[in-house]
């Protein structure tokens, strides 16, 4: 039986293995020593990661994770599965043949290593690498290319790989994007300003040079031109900022809050960023920034789900793809 041409691995941030204290220290402490996401200097971060964060965090991240837990495991997680089959089908019948797809996240499970030992078992011998951010930032796509390096460092056996960087302006996302919030839209039977909200990054980051802010602004520009938005009916911000430095602009949580007390009517609220919904969409953005505004005197909220595993978003995987493995 001959190889596959390639296989594809998917790639996402990550996740707890349960929503439980213990469970989040292990998920935390890797993550945010990651100094692609932290870049402060070693031993301060050390002193400051385990003597403050690890200490008082991992309870209240534990409860809002069990807030959102399903059956499955964490959100992320079991959306991330939800899109590797209905991607793997669409490939297989694409190019009629087996197209190994793997999940793999940058921290926790599943690892990059078991990703490679089933492309192993597979006889894969070249891999897309898809790390799921529309909008390239080193704290996330470059994390993902630091953590494939060391899960690679070892292999006696190199596979041949290719790397997808970003995919902000891609006319299958942004036409997704827009489809979504038209439907919300028509199921809800009106419509309100329209707030993006985009996981944030220290502002220091974007002025050594990362290209972030200028992708989130290209995209919800994109993004309300397709839906045919004046520019007084859509806002974009940013949210989940960590720490005490200034992070990009305007914050999220302020907006709500500000838009609160100015009695505004109606509010929708998606979050291109995340391909998958997660603890940032389904508690931050769907609960908490919920209640500062309605707290703060505003009307109606509304959250708009990200695309997960909707046939437009995986049909724009699948484009993607075929594009980037053009040659094999």
């Amino acid at each position: 039986m001959s190889s596959p041409r390639f296989g594809v691995m998917l790639v996402n941030l990550g996740t707890p293995e349960s929503p439980t204290p213990a469970a989040v220290r292990r998920y935390l402490a890797e993550f945010l020593w990651d100094r692609r996401v932290i870049d402060v200097s070693r031993p301060l971060w050390w002193l400051i990661l385990n003597g403050i964060v690890l200490r008082t965090r991992p309870k209240r991240v534990a409860h809002a994770y069990a807030s959102v837990w399903q059956d499955e495991g964490s959100p992320l997680l079991a959306i991330g599965r939800r899109q590797q089959r209905a991607l793997k089908a669409r490939l297989d019948e694409r190019f009629g043949t087996d197209v190994p797809v793997e999940l793999a996240m940058t921290y926790g499970k599943p690892t990059m290593e078991e990703a490679g030992m089933a492309f192993r078992r597979a006889g894969v011998e070249r891999i897309l690498v898809f790390p799921l951010y529309p909008q390239y930032s080193r704290s996330t796509t470059a994390s993902v290319f630091d953590r494939l390096a060391k899960a690679l460092k070892d292999c006696p056996h190199l596979p041949e790989m290719r790397f997808i960087r970003d995919y902000h302006d891609h006319p299958g996302y942004i036409a997704a994007l827009a489809s979504s919030v038209e439907e919300h839209w028509e199921r809800e039977g009106k419509r309100g300003h329209l707030l993006m909200s985009y996981h944030g990054i220290p502002k220091r980051y974007a002025e050594e040079g990362d290209p972030y802010p200028k992708h989130c602004e290209r995209t919800s520009r994109l993004v309300a031109e397709k839906l045919g938005l004046a520019d007084d009916e859509w806002t974009m911000s940013y949210q989940s900022r960590f720490g005490r430095e200034e992070w990009l602009k305007p914050y999220t949580d302020e907006t709500l809050m500000a838009w609160g007390k100015q009695g505004r009517e109606r509010v929708d609220v998606m979050s291109p960023a995340f391909s998958a919904d997660c603890l940032e969409t389904l508690e931050e953005i769907a609960v908490e920034n919920r209640d500062n505004f309605i707290n703060a005197g505003g009307k109606e909220y509304s959250f708009i789900e990200s695309l997960n595993d909707r046939d437009d978003h995986i049909a724009l995987f699948e484009s993607l793809i075929v594009h980037h493995t053009e040659g094999w």
